[in-house]
C-alpha cells in the first residue's frame, strides 16, 4: 500500500510567534491569498502556508536524497531547492545535487513561479521521484536557483509536490500524479487524503487506493466543476437552517495547500458577526462549546463543519480558522476549503471520474 505518513509540524505562525518575529512579518509580507487562484497565472502565493502543519517525505535521483514536501492538491508542480541556489531560505534547507544522481537528465526549460513575496525561478530536470514506495521514473521537476525573501528561511518544509490537475502547471510539467497514471504505478487513478486532528498522529496521502477504515459512514461523490484545481460547486453555506452566505450558489475549491477556511469577504463579515468574533477573528474561548455548526450544502447534501473544527485554539487564545479573501470567479465567488474542512472528511480526489468523494470522520 502506497502511503505517505504525514508529520504535523509547528506551522510558520507558531514559530514566528514564539520568536516575537510574527508582527513584524505579517507588516512586510501582506498576504494575497486569492493570488494563487487566478485561472491562466501560475501564481502560489506561498503565505497560504503559514498555518499549514502536515508535511511528508519524499526522495528524488539515484542514490535517494531526501525532501520534506507539502503535498497541496492547490498545485501542479514539483520543486525542491537545488545546489544551485544560495538564497538565505535554500542555504538552511536540504538542496538537491544533479551532480550525486546517476539517473538525472538536465534541461534548459526555466521554471518561474511568481508569489506574494517574490518569485521562485529554476531550472527543469528530469529524475526517478520515490513517493510512498512508488518509482516514478523520468519526472520532470523544478530545482530552486532563487526564492523569495527571507519567507521560505522560516519554512519547515523543503519543497512543494503539487496534487491538481496539468492545465495549471507552470512550464506545462507533467505532474507526479498524472506520471503515476501514465505508467500504471498505482492500483486506481485516484488519491485520497486524512488529516489528524489536533496534534495527533496518523495523518496520511494514499497513492491509488481509499482505506475502508475511513469510510465506514459511506462516500458523498461530487463531479468536479472544472479540472484546474479540485473545484466543485455548492449551493450555499447556512447556520442554524437559515442560508447566510453562497445564497445563489458559489463555487469552491478543496485544497490541501491552505490551512483555513478561505470565505469571499462579504460572506466573511457576515460569519464573523454571527459567530460574535472580533474584526480579526479572535473569539472568547468560553463561548466556543455555544457556537453553532457551519453547514455546506453540495451536491444536494450537507456537509457539516462543527466549531471544534472552525475554531483554532493556541497558547490559550481562540480565533476563527477563517479568512476572508475575494477572487472574481465568471462562476461567482469562489470559497477555499483548506484544512479546517478537510480534518472533518476523508477526502477522495478521484481522477478517473473527476469527482471529489467525502466520508465524515467521527
Amino acid at each position: 500500500v502506497h502511503r505517505v505518513p504525514l508529520r504535523k509540524m509547528k506551522s510558520l505562525r507558531q514559530r514566528l510567534q514564539e520568536q516575537g518575529l510574527l508582527e513584524s512579518y505579517l507588516k512586510q509580507h501582506p498576504y494575497n491569498l486569492a493570488a494563487k487562484y487566478f485561472p491562466g497565472i501560475a501564481v502560489e502565493p506561498l503565505e497560504n502556508y503559514m498555518d499549514d502543519e502536515y508535511f511528508g517525505t519524499i526522495s528524488i535521483g539515484t542514490p535517494a536524497q531526501e525532501f520534506t514536501v507539502v503535498f497541496d492538491t492547490g498545485s501542479s508542480n514539483l520543486w525542491v531547492p537545488s545546489v544551485f541556489c544560495s538564497s538565505p531560505a535554500c542555504r538552511n534547507h536540504n538542496r538537491f545535487n544533479p551532480a550525486e544522481s546517476s539517473t538525472f537528465l538536465s534541461t534548459n526549460d526555466t521554471l518561474f513561479i511568481a508569489y506574494g513575496t517574490g518569485s521562485m525561478t529554476g531550472i527543469l530536470g528530469y529524475d526517478t521521484v520515490n513517493v510512498a514506495g512508488i518509482n516514478v521514473r523520468n519526472q520532470i521537476f523544478g530545482l530552486a536557483e532563487t526564492e523569495p525573501g527571507d519567507f521560505f528561511y522560516y519554512t519547515p518544509f523543503d519543497g512543494i509536490l503539487g496534487l491538481a490537475f496539468p492545465s495549471i502547471a507552470s512550464s506545462g510539467a507533467t505532474p507526479v500524479f498524472d506520471n503515476m497514471m501514465m505508467e500504471n504505478l498505482v492500483d486506481r487513478n485516484l488519491f485520497s487524503v486524512y488529516l489528524s486532528r489536533d496534534s495527533q498522529a496518523g495523518s496520511f496521502v494514499l497513492f491509488g487506493a481509499i482505506d475502508p477504515y475511513y469510510t465506514t459512514k459511506g462516500i458523498s461523490w461530487i463531479p468536479l466543476s472544472a479540472e484546474t484545481y479540485w473545484q466543485i460547486a455548492m449551493e450555499s453555506v447556512s447556520v442554524n437552517g437559515a442560508p447566510v452566505a453562497c445564497s445563489s450558489g458559489c463555487q469552491a475549491i478543496v485544497d490541501t495547500g491552505t490551512t483555513l477556511l478561505a470565505v469571499p469577504i462579504r460572506a466573511y463579515r457576515t460569519l464573523m458577526t454571527l459567530l460574535g468574533a472580533s474584526s480579526s477573528g479572535e473569539i472568547s474561548c468560553e463561548a466556543v462549546s455555544n457556537l453553532p455548526n457551519l453547514i455546506f450544502h453540495i451536491h444536494g447534501k450537507e456537509f457539516p463543519v462543527a466549531p471544534r473544527a472552525y475554531v483554532l485554539r493556541s497558547n490559550g487564545y481562540c480565533s476563527l480558522g477563517l479568512q476572508g479573501m475575494d477572487v472574481p470567479t465568471e462562476e461567482g465567488e469562489l470559497w477555499i476549503l483548506g484544512d479546517v474542512f478537510i480534518r472533518e472528511y476523508y477526502v477522495i480526489f478521484d481522477r478517473a471520474n473527476n469527482k471529489v468523494g467525502l466520508s465524515q470522520l467521527p
